[in-house]
């Protein structure tokens, strides 16, 4: 994909298309590529950097009881789905060139941080 952002995207029971647009346009804005000093000024807009998309159901594990990660908050296969396809398309609606993982799929991810920044981002806001 190239330089840019590679976003780890966990789908909730309860999302909808609002909140994939909402997120589309939050990732192609935020600011936190370095400018000429150095500084996280700049965003994929600013930059013509890609935005790597990948399915990731366990960010909405829930590890606080017990030894085994509950996943009820994850939404089914067939709501998160159709929801990262509204997310990708509404990033490329900006101009962004966008690559995405395959749904469902075992996949072997490399990513070359350079920062490292890694930030948490919620539509619901609840953090």
């Amino acid at each position: 994909m190239g330089a840019g952002l590679l976003a780890l995207v966990g789908v909730a029971r309860g999302d909808g298309a609002e909140q994939a647009r909402a997120l589309a346009k939050k990732l192609v804005e935020l600011r936190v590529l370095s400018d000429a000093e150095g500084r996280m000024n700049r965003c994929l807009l600013d930059t013509g950097g890609s935005l790597g998309l990948v399915s990731q159901f366990t960010l909405l594990g829930d590890a606080r009881k017990g030894r085994r990660p509950s996943y009820q908050r994850a939404a089914p296969a067939e709501q998160a789905a159709p929801l990262l396809e509204v997310l990708a398309a509404a990033a490329a609606t900006h101009g962004v060139p966008v690559v995405t993982g395959r749904f469902r799929a075992e996949m072997q991810v490399e990513l070359v941080n350079d920062g490292p920044v890694t930030l948490l981002l919620d539509t619901e806001r609840e953090f």
